[in-house]
């Protein structure tokens, strides 16, 4: 598929995150893999992953759009999650500065600049962020940063079961007029929610947690069940 036909097909659509780390209860060798083809037996429209590596072994399993990331430098991760086969690249697009002194978002054009057929997703936390991403040329946007930043107001103490709608409705409004798309990510934990995020805008829907991290899931249920207890 070319760009154009790759963001329609994502259109009103979900993409499931597919990502496991060491650590975590459910984690062993192929288990991202496996979350990729649960998602597209599903019906999935794309997948989230993270790593050449898994980009590359899920490509063997699965044709579905794939948003690439590796938290590393970037200089070096948005080339190898592209040659992995990563047809769109995350990076980080917030007032934080580089290694370099530079804003992230100038990261954005450089990846346009050395990789042109790439689209970029780009992992906000405002709508300012959302904004001035949108004027450097990102595909989409989506407030995956929300509460990690300085700006997002990240507050460590309240948890919330439920996305911020009322950032959703300001990055909507803040690329209006642009060709930039709203990918709505955070706490999207129903598909009524997902639903929701679509009738306020949203292009697609990226869900992670309520998928493929099951012991969150469960946290989430014991949490609310402790609140009826009052605890």
């Amino acid at each position: 598929m070319n760009k154009n036909e790759i963001v329609e097909s994502l259109k009103d659509g979900l993409i499931v995150s597919c990502q496991a780390v060491p650590g975590e209860p459910h984690y062993m060798e192929g288990i991202t893999v496996k979350f990729a083809e649960c998602a597209d037996w599903a019906g999935a429209a794309g997948l989230r992953v993270n790593s050449p590596e898994d980009i590359k072994a899920i490509k063997e399993k699965v044709n579905l759009p794939i948003v690439g990331i590796w938290k590393i430098d970037r200089n070096i991760a948005a080339k190898a999650v592209w040659e992995a086969g990563a047809e769109i690249i995350a990076v980080q697009a917030t007032n934080h500065l580089r290694d370099d002194g530079k804003l992230s978002y100038e990261t954005i054009k450089e990846i346009k600049e050395n990789l042109p057929d790439a689209l970029i997703f780009a992992d906000i936390a405002t709508a300012e962020d959302a904004k001035i991403a949108a004027s450097y040329g990102a595909d989409f946007v989506a407030p995956t940063l929300a509460g990690y930043t300085k700006a997002g107001h990240f507050n460590k103490v309240e948890i919330k079961d439920t996305p911020d709608f009322n950032l959703l409705r300001d990055i909507v409004d803040a690329v209006k007029g642009t060709m930039t798309k709203v990918i709505m990510e955070g706490k999207v934990s129903t598909p009524e929610i997902a639903v929701q995020c679509l009738y306020m805008g949203a292009h697609a829907v990226v869900v992670g947690n309520a998928i493929t991290r099951p012991h969150i899931t469960a946290k989430r249920f014991v949490r609310t069940l402790n609140r009826f207890h009052g605890e």
